[in-house]
């Protein structure tokens, strides 16, 4: 599995959700398969079919977790810079079509969250914008096409 760079609030929350599905979710379906096999003949019980299958996708994303976590590298934040701009910065750009500015910090790929403004490093805006500076004007193509913005602010 290739290596994964995460901050460690990132790690922290993955290792949460490995503890959670390990201590709660794991006992639920255990419990689940338990009942239905209690009932009875399990060549026909969609019950039992059911615990078996969610027990199977639990153990695979709890696994996937793991290999996640196993290989990520913890982004060391003391050494980021605002000189240009990189993963982890907070950065304010101007839509030079329309005016609008918009803040975004650009996280890797597994912290990515549009509700919290945190855009994936992978993405066409990210891309465009990263090691660029305070001023600069950069072109991104995206779906709705070619779009201009200009770098105001790089933060941490």
């Amino acid at each position: 599995m290739a290596i994964t760079f995460m901050t460690k609030e990132g790690y922290k929350k993955k290792m949460e959700e490995i503890a959670y599905l390990e201590s709660v979710k794991r006992p639920e379906i255990s419990r689940a398969i338990a009942e239905a096999r209690d009932k009875g003949d399990l060549s026909e019980n969609a019950e039992y079919d059911a615990a078996k299958e969610a027990q199977g996708m639990l153990e695979m994303q709890i696994s996937k977790l793991k290999d996640l976590v196993a290989n990520a590298r913890i982004i060391d934040e003391t050494k980021i810079s605002t000189d240009e701009v990189q993963i982890m910065n907070r950065v304010k750009i101007k839509n030079l079509n329309n005016g609008a500015t918009m803040e975004y910090t650009i996280v890797v790929d597994s912290e990515a969250n549009m509700l919290e403004k945190k855009i994936a490093s992978s993405t066409p805006i990210a891309q465009g914008l990263l090691g660029h500076k305070i001023g600069d004007v950069v072109e991104i193509k995206v779906p709705a096409g070619l779009m201009k913005f200009e770098i105001v602010e790089i933060n941490i």
